[in-house]
């Protein structure tokens, strides 16, 4: 059977990449959302700490033999960690100034990581073998799917949708979203809100780190992972809309299915296709398909 000339099995294998694909972008750009929305903050060191995260898991079984399981665990905490001190010391100082100077230092922070991993690894990448538990593949019938690509598929879509829930549903949303556009009055209610920014900026890296974790036995991990691939997650964030959580999940998922769609139909456009349809979006709605209008 065919589709469009394209055999089944290869376009249903491709769609199963741009999700794949997709989960990853859905992931990296919630992160994102999550510290722009609630701190103003366009981090361009998430690149970076998404590789961190992933060197963190192939470090701790190369050197601690520490599984993948433990991993997932272990990376978040300790990239959440990094995202606590790096937001104390050299974050917090610009908040009330332009926000240009927060990318600009974050984009040189995202510098200086990759150049410390090249230095200390190499280019040449690690790899990261999939863990026993997911190994294999699961015959469908019109496809052969990879067990840990489901589970990529499964894990990347359950924390978008826990920490979107957290955010958006609960009272700990409710308090974060009012401390950062009414720091003074929350304060009074005795919640410290220093700490809470912290805190927020610490869970934002540590969802890079899950996304590391995750994409550590899919491709090589190599310095230059985050910075190959923060540039169409900014795009993803800009087309669902910044500082929009649900709109950068969807559109991370909508855009990896595009993504591969276009691989199939037309290979010379895959590298681009985000891109033209960010330029639509804004063409279009300047704030994103999920954002706000400014008044």
């Amino acid at each position: 059977m065919e589709i469009f000339g394209i055999p089944l099995q290869a376009f249903l294998g491709q769609l199963m990449l741009g999700l794949v694909n997709g989960s990853f972008y859905a992931m990296l750009s919630l992160g994102l959302a999550v510290i722009f929305g609630l701190l103003g903050i366009v981090n361009f060191a998430h690149g970076a700490l998404y590789m961190i995260g992933a060197y963190v898991a192939w470090a701790s079984l190369e050197y601690l033999g520490l599984n993948y399981w433990v991993a997932l665990v272990v990376a978040p905490l300790v990239v959440g960690a990094l995202g606590a001190v790096l937001e104390r010391l050299l974050l917090k100082p610009l908040y009330r100034i332009d926000p240009i100077y927060g990318l600009l230092l974050t984009f040189g922070l995202a510098l200086i990581a990759e150049g410390l991993f090249r230095n200390q690894f190499g280019v040449s990448g690690q790899q990261y073998p999939v863990p026993d538990a997911l190994q294999g593949a699961t015959n469908l019938g019109f496809m052969v799917l990879p067990n840990y690509r489901a589970w990529v598929v499964v894990a990347s879509l359950g924390v978008c949708l826990t920490t979107w829930y957290l955010i958006e549903k609960t009272k700990l949303g409710a308090t974060l979203r009012a401390g950062t556009e009414n720091p003074l009055l929350v304060q009074a209610f005795g919640i410290n809100v220093p700490v809470m920014v912290t805190l927020t900026y610490a869970g934002g890296a540590a969802l890079a780190a899950i996304a590391g974790v995750l994409a550590a036995p899919v491709i090589q991990i190599t310095p230059l992972m985050g910075s190959n691939l923060i540039i169409i997650v900014f795009a993803v964030v800009v087309i669902g809309g910044m500082g929009s959580i649900l709109g950068s999940i969807i559109t991370g998922v909508v855009l990896g299915l595009v993504e591969g769609l276009t691989k199939v139909f037309y290979p010379e456009a895959s590298n681009i296709v985000v891109f033209v349809i960010m330029a639509i979006v804004l063409m279009v709605r300047p704030a994103g398909l999920f954002g706000k209008e400014a008044r």
